[in-house]
């Protein structure tokens, strides 16, 4: 990288040109302040950069970074192709091409091209199920952007971070950095905002693991009286589909089934893919909760979701989601042989480390091995499944996870073990 100062290379620049600052500086200008300039005793405003870059034939980005304007453009195009590979699904490959863009020696005179490069490998952190890597990235993210001056960015940051926190299991941490990211922005005067909105969507479904209804509830009526009062088509988006899901947990299929068509009537051609599959997913796992007599209908568009999955950025956690919910479409339909093989390719693509996902394919699986009276097995993904969501705070389906066991347990005559499934259950919902 260049140890030119901005002053050194207009003035190398000008002199390269043969020209005087009196002749840089005219009309616009006057040359004591191109002199000031030259000193590095004045910083230009970016619009007189621009007037100077052009006068100089060279890029404004080059006057300020001291950057080449060819490896400006192989940059560029290299952060241009990771976001295309983010958003075609290939999150390996994205993560690979945001990292050597970081790693680049010119990377740090580039601010704004480094922020965009650490943003976009983090996301494809995320995507390919790098939790522990992303969370580390976001961290970093979070504590160096600025609400004041970069809102927009500031929340986006603290909202994947709670996002990332949940899904790696650590739902209390994900709560902490929610709520104290809506306090700091409640006090900045943007409680009634999209960024507002997207917090409090993230900090509801935290409680939602946690298993907080009650809490869950009044944030959800008061997340969609925000959305509406703030009009923006995204805000009530993320509101209904937050709403949707504390209805599913309530056990308020109908509810959560209507909340989720609003949402999805909101949606236009130029909404994100990865929100748009995943709200389609939403939908027909609450269709199948809802409506069991619709299994076919949701089997219908989970297969459609499928393939817009495979076709945007979608890493492994969404791709498991929906076997898993195709899997528990196959049950319905009573095709339980079906469900097994697409609840194994669900647990393949996720791994050993207990996640919500695993613990959801988990119980469908269980779910088809006792249909197909394979009990033993049933019995033992059943209890994984039990164990991964009490390890992850997710109380209320931990409970019910414990309280299915132990029915199933009581088919087969264990008693000992129905009767300690029963007290886990229990224990997970504090009684």
């Amino acid at each position: 990288m260049s140890q030119e100062t901005l002053g050194d290379r207009i003035r190398n620049l000008r002199i390269k040109l043969g020209i005087s600052q009196a002749q840089l500086a005219f009309p616009e200008l006057s040359d004591s302040y191109i002199s000031l300039i030259e000193s590095d005793k004045r910083v230009p405003a970016p619009s007189v950069i621009d007037l100077l870059a052009r006068k100089l034939n060279c890029s404004p980005t080059y006057l300020v970074s001291g950057v080449s304007e060819d490896i400006v453009d192989e940059l560029r195009v290299t952060l241009e192709y990771a976001e295309i590979a983010l958003q075609n699904g290939a999150a390996a490959e994205a993560r690979d091409r945001f990292a050597e863009v970081l790693a680049h020696s010119d990377a740090l005179a580039l601010p704004e091209m480094l922020r965009q490069a650490r943003w976009g490998h983090a996301l494809a952190l995320e995507a390919a199920g790098e939790l522990e890597e992303a969370i580390a990235a976001l961290r970093e993210i979070a504590a160096g952007s600025s609400l004041e001056y970069d809102r927009d960015h500031w929340t986006r940051a603290h909202v994947a971070l709670s996002r990332c926190l949940r899904e790696r299991g650590d739902t209390s941490a994900g709560v902490q950095v929610a709520e104290e990211a809506l306090r700091r922005l409640s006090v900045a005067g943007g409680e009634y905002t999209d960024a507002a909105v997207h917090l409090g969507a993230t900090l509801l479904g935290c409680c939602i693991e946690r298993g907080d209804l009650v809490r869950a509830g009044q944030l959800a009526d008061d997340l969609v009286v925000r959305a509406e009062r703030i009009g923006t088509v995204q805000a009530r988006i993320a509101a209904y589909w937050e709403a949707a899901y504390v209805a599913e947990m309530r056990g308020e299929y109908e509810r959560g089934v209507s909340l989720a068509e609003r949402a999805l009537s909101l949606l236009g051609e130029d909404e994100d893919p990865r929100n748009l599959s995943r709200l389609k997913l939403a939908y027909a796992s609450l269709l199948l909760r809802a409506r069991p007599s619709e299994a076919a209908r949701g089997r219908e568009i989970l297969l459609k979701a499928r393939k817009e999955i495979e076709g945007n950025a979608a890493g492994e956690v969404d791709t498991a989601w929906c076997l898993t919910e195709l899997a528990r479409a196959e049950t319905l339909l009573g095709h339980p042989a079906e469900a097994v093989e697409l609840a194994q390719q669900a647990l393949d693509l996720l791994g050993e480390a207990p996640r919500r996902t695993s613990a959801w394919a988990l119980t469908v699986l269980g779910e088809a091995y006792v249909r197909l009276g394979r009990r033993d097995e049933a019995l033992e993904v059943l209890t994984r499944a039990a164990t991964h969501l009490e390890e992850m705070e997710s109380t209320r389906d931990a409970a019910q996870a414990w309280f299915d066991l132990a029915e199933l347990m009581g088919e087969t005559g264990e008693e000992t073990h129905r009767r300690d499934a029963y007290r886990r259950a229990l224990a997970c919902v504090g009684l």
